[in-house]
């Protein structure tokens, strides 16, 4: 083997050193990119999984303020107006489509029919004292509401209700969006993300925060025309 390689002549010896280094070299960085890029789908990873956790609570805050716009009361009968007011029933806390089926028969009256009658008065007291503002009747067999139609002044009021309960949504997302970006800014501290997952975070989170506020505008929006209906 010694003789062998003493009868290679110096330029090729020299030559199959060159490739032995650079093939070392290629090996090296193939090393270097895949532990890079696994760094790198590990971070990315990480923030996106934290933001698609979180999506929930985006998702959860506009059925909240679903649930508000629809007791801020038009001057048509809605069943949304009332299908979520709490009724204390045999000790437990229900909402009133948990216990009677609503119907609107007329375009002014909204009519509950529940399916135990012995708790008519309790939604009608319920009703009675929600933010509705409105004095509801009852017989043997429901309890029947009358929207009247709204006055100026009270349909200024409803919107301004509206703008302040959109408002209430918006700063609960933003509260949200800047508890992700908390966490992180603490896995970059860990030194487990790297220093542009903070940008790349808000710039997804940015595309959460647009959805979420087109939402509530198309909510707001509609709500209005109710209102001015």
């Amino acid at each position: 083997m010694l003789s062998y390689n003493l009868c290679i002549p110096n330029e090729v010896a020299i030559a199959g050193s060159g490739v032995r280094v650079i093939i070392n070299l290629v090996a090296w960085f193939a090393v270097i990119t895949y532990v890079y890029n696994c760094a790198t789908a590990t971070s990315y990873g990480m923030y996106k999984e934290l933001i698609n956790q979180r999506k929930k609570n985006f998702d959860g805050i506009v059925e909240w303020a679903k649930n508000e716009f629809a007791g801020i009361r038009t001057g048509r009968a809605h069943s949304s107006m009332v299908e979520d007011i709490v009724v204390d029933y045999m000790g437990s806390k229900l909402r009133i489509k948990e216990l009677a089926t609503i119907s609107t028969p007329e375009p002014r009256v909204i009519f509950i029919q529940p399916w135990d009658k012995s708790v008519i008065p309790l939604i009608e007291k319920a009703i009675g004292d929600s933010s509705l503002g409105l004095t509801p009747s009852s017989d043997s067999n429901g309890v029947r509401l009358n929207i009247p139609s709204l006055t100026e002044e009270r349909r200024k009021e409803f919107i301004k209700l509206l703008h302040q309960k959109a408002e209430e949504a918006r700063i609960k997302a933003r509260q949200t969006r800047e508890e992700i970006l908390k966490k992180v800014q603490v896995t970059m501290r860990e030194k487990t993300a790297r220093e542009d997952d903070l940008k790349n975070a808000k710039d997804e989170i940015q595309k959460v925060m647009d959805d979420f506020n087109k939402k509530i505008d198309e909510m707001v929006e509609k709500k209005e025309q109710d209102l001015s209906s």
